[in-house]
């Protein structure tokens, strides 16, 4: 009996040992299986969703709490904030450094640029589907100096570095637009930082301006001495029409005048009359006149009463 019961003892201690151990093995089951089945995608990341029996879920995950099969799908997070991308002579992290370019005429162009851009939340399936998470590597730094260097061979260095820059920015743009479409990405805006060329090339372009310069500046003083001259010239040809004009009109004014004379003799008694002196009353003309000459009845004048 007394057998017995040491070994029923032994018995009656385990049994609780094994029910806890059942219950901390089902808590940590079911643990496992709610961190499995939730998952949290943080602000400004959207999620991509991978079932192992389908393969890539369709339908992005956006922000927020979301419930997946436990042990059968997998969330990989992609960053959709504004993200950037620098090539520049000071950045020697991989491949992104400064980008050697050729002008138009052949000369070398070192050109820093940066790179603005965001993933496409709405196809950041297709996205993690054709290129997964090394799309900077694999598609945007490879891209990116492609097109600064196509865009940069259509313009002279002159033109790039004083004149052109924002066409050559634009044209950088415009082509680097499509690719980041093509590859479910978002270009937000491309910077160019610096423009570089040679030392020489550049002191040559600059004397070339400045010759250009003083060339435009003789050129506007000579179109001013030309407008002068001109000025001078209709001056000339009004003064000259002027006195035309005057004398024109001073042979009709005489012209009328004979004419006048001409059909009334009696207006040059008049015209004598008005030039004599206003005391002078009467005088004698001419022996062929024959006659005296009433000069107060000629000119409207009456003579005034004596006292």
């Amino acid at each position: 009996m007394t057998d017995q019961k040491s070994r029923a003892t032994p018995m009656l201690t385990v049994r609780p040992n094994r029910r806890a151990a059942l219950v901390l093995g089902g808590l940590l089951i079911a643990g496992v299986l709610v961190a499995q089945s939730v998952k949290v995608v943080p602000a400004g990341y959207v999620g991509v969703a991978f079932s192992a029996l389908s393969g890539v879920k369709g339908q992005p995950l956006q922000e927020g709490v979301h419930f997946l099969v436990p042990f059968v799908d997998h969330v990989t997070l992609y960053d959709a904030k504004l993200q950037e991308v620098t090539l520049a002579h000071n950045v020697q992290d991989g491949d992104e450094g400064a980008i050697r370019a050729r002008s138009k005429e052949g000369l070398e162009i070192t050109a820093d640029v940066t790179v603005q851009f965001r993933v496409d939340r709405a196809r950041a399936a297709q996205l993690h589907k054709e290129l997964g998470r090394d799309y900077v590597r694999t598609v945007i730094r490879p891209q990116v100096r492609s097109k600064v260097r196509d865009a940069i061979g259509q313009f002279s260095a002159a033109d790039i570095i004083s004149t052109q820059r924002q066409q050559v920015e634009a044209s950088i743009t415009n082509a680097l637009r499509q690719v980041f479409e093509q590859n479910n990405l978002t270009l937000d805006s491309v910077l160019l930082r610096e423009l570089r060329i040679p030392d020489s090339v550049a002191k040559a372009i600059e004397q070339k301006q400045t010759a250009e310069q003083q060339v435009a500046v003789e050129r506007n003083k000579l179109q001013q001495a030309n407008i002068a001259a001109q000025r001078a010239v209709v001056e000339a040809e009004g003064a000259a029409k002027a006195s035309v004009a005057k004398a024109r009109g001073e042979a009709e004014a005489l012209s009328l005048r004979g004419r006048a004379l001409r059909e009334n003799p009696q207006l040059i008694q008049l015209t004598v009359a008005e030039k004599l002196s206003p005391g002078i009353q009467t005088v004698m003309l001419p022996s062929d006149g024959n006659f005296l000459l009433d000069v107060g009845n000629l000119t409207g004048r009456s003579a005034a009463p004596k006292p």
